[in-house]
């Protein structure tokens, strides 16, 4: 008797790019790269996640990683006022978690936090990726390209859509300036509705062929872990998304987890990194008395 099939498996192989415990990885992008970074820092490895939050197109990817490499200060001009009646102080090279009272606490924060991550990214062997959107907002009066629009009036802004072009013009750049480091990309099974479904298959297609290049131009340097394909082909059940219907569900980014540790991790690590998961469960277990 034939077996049924009841999912389409999506086989990533193994990465060109390898991440050992021992390496110092920085992890850059939209909310994948948030749920992989959480489980690797969970794990007890030496790794940076989102020092600026969360960024979701590849301008703003690409100039925090050139930020992290200058570790150049952020300025009184770069300070922000929010919108929506908040008066909070942010910049648009940052997302809104890091916003704050003051100007002076503002670039207290950034400052600080810009310092310690400059230091690590400089040691950093590996770099994940995660690419969220095609789309951007240019600011108008800055001329800007931001990773937030801080509730400001969206009638500052410009919306435009990289092309193919551009976006490996944008990521070769950020390979020739840090030589000494390896990359795995992504790109984020979330969708982006409010782009409308063809918009957003036309942004996560020119993220996906921008990236092809790069580990094309790249070998043995670049890499590309398929989080996109298995969530919408092989986990397309809506079981495995939120009640949002569009972000992955819990169960999802364990699936994930598990197949990322797969397609990058040592195979004589895997035994080390689930003992540090028991631990982990272990620890957060609470008992009834």
């Amino acid at each position: 008797m034939n077996e049924i099939k009841l999912q389409t498996p999506v086989d990533p192989g193994r990465s060109a790019v390898e991440i050992s415990i021992k390496d110092t990885t920085v992890v850059l992008g939209s909310c994948f790269a948030d749920n992989i970074g959480k489980k690797m820092e969970a794990f007890g490895f030496d790794v940076l996640v989102n020092p600026f939050g969360t960024l979701y197109n590849p301008v703003s990817v690409t100039e925090a990683v050139a930020r992290l490499g200058s570790g150049e200060a952020f300025k009184a001009e770069e300070c922000v006022r929010m919108g929506a009646g908040s008066d909070l102080v942010c910049s648009f090279s940052h997302n809104t978690s890091f916003a704050r009272d003051t100007q002076e606490d503002f670039l207290e924060y950034a400052n600080l936090s810009l310092g310690k991550s400059s230091q690590m990214w400089k040691k950093a062997t590996k770099v994940i990726v995660t690419l969220g959107t095609a789309f951007c907002f240019r600011h108008i009066q800055s001329g800007r390209t931001v990773a937030n629009c801080l509730k400001i009036d969206g009638r500052e802004f410009i919306r435009y859509r990289l092309d193919v072009e551009g976006t490996v013009a944008l990521l070769e750049r950020m390979m020739e300036e840090n030589p000494a480091k390896e990359f795995i990309f992504t790109v984020s099974p979330i969708r982006h509705l409010k782009d409308g479904a063809h918009g957003n298959q036309l942004s996560k297609s020119t993220l996906l062929l921008a990236v092809d290049r790069i580990c094309t131009e790249y070998p043995g340097r670049a890499d590309y872990f398929p989080a996109y394909e298995i969530v919408l082909d092989e986990l397309r059940d809506y079981r495995f998304y939120a009640e949002d219907l569009v972000h992955p569900s819990g169960q999802a980014v364990e699936c994930l987890w598990s197949r990322f540790l797969d397609f990058c991790f040592p195979a004589g690590e895997r035994e080390e990194i689930l003992a540090r998961e028991k631990i982990l469960k272990r620890s957060a277990h609470r008992p009834l008395h």
